[in-house]
């Protein structure tokens, strides 16, 4: 004959209770505490100030995805390169968490390393990609890098997997850049990176983009593109500061519908009668 268990007691519940509540305030307080490390860890990598430019002018807009156990890998960069000229790059990790945030990291530092080295946007690229695949990481990184030489009124440029920048000029053209892209950062070796070159010949602006801002769950990212497009171009025409810019941009991200990353670097640059022109 089988005997009835008896019934856990009041206190015992209570015991019960109190021991798990615990528990799982301290799971929270240990997640807590590795966003907040990431989301330090992230920030921190990121540079504190823009260099300023003669004949160029820079913002920046940024919002980590730091919401709940989000926290992204987006970067933006600027430096000064030698004879005047301007490095600039932004890009996207993949993933969402400390890891990500560290290995954006690398790829940062990895590329003003580098950019000292060779001035070639697309070899710069590809030498950045090797290093990341011979350091085994299990991540892979977007990129656009730029060089700018505001007196010269030139620009070269190289894509790895990363969302067009958007042009647009006082004379009132503008338009999403066609140049050609290669793969992302860190997954094969030995790629070869193009590399676009155009000569500025008249004031205008740069908006280089995470897909955080203009991609979601309430906005496709052609739209996206178009509406940062038409901003950029009413900002050129009108001579607006670049700061208003990228602050209207970022509004925009608010509306995408998710907790990516977002991050926005845009460049104004003076020049000359006609608007930009390929070169090759």
């Amino acid at each position: 004959m089988f005997r009835r268990r008896p019934a856990d007691s009041g206190e015992d519940l209570l015991v019960r209770l109190g021991w798990l509540t615990a528990r799982a305030r301290e799971l929270a307080e240990t997640q807590r505490s590795r966003v907040e490390l990431a989301v330090a860890l992230q920030q921190g990598m990121l540079p504190r100030d823009l260099p300023r430019f003669p004949g160029a002018r820079l913002a920046v807009r940024y919002e980590p995805a730091n919401h709940g156990l989000n926290v992204g890998g987006d970067w933006y960069d600027a430096f000064p390169l030698p004879g005047g000229q301007m490095g600039m790059s932004i890009g996207d990790v993949q993933g969402h968490n400390i890891e990500a945030a560290a290995f954006m990291g690398q790829v940062r530092v990895a590329l003003r390393a580098l950019a000292s080295v060779t001035g070639d946007p697309g070899e710069l690229l590809g030498r950045t990609n090797d290093l990341l695949v011979s350091l085994g990481a299990d991540l892979f990184a977007t990129c656009t890098f730029l060089r700018l030489d505001p007196a010269a009124g030139t620009l070269e440029y190289a894509r790895a997997g990363h969302i067009p920048h958007i042009w647009a000029t006082a004379d009132g053209h503008s338009g999403i850049d066609d140049g050609e892209g290669g793969p992302p950062l860190g997954v094969l070796s030995g790629i070869d990176y193009p590399t676009t070159r155009r000569r500025l010949t008249t004031s205008g602006v740069f908006v280089l983009l995470t897909d955080g801002v203009v991609e979601g769950p309430s906005l496709h990212l052609d739209d996206g593109l178009d509406q940062v497009t038409r901003l950029a171009g009413i900002t050129a025409v009108a001579g607006l500061d670049v700061d208003a810019l990228a602050t209207a941009v970022m509004k925009m991200a608010a509306t995408v519908g998710h907790e990516d990353d977002a991050a926005v670097l845009v460049v104004g640059h003076d020049g000359g009668p006609a608007r930009p022109t390929a070169e090759g």
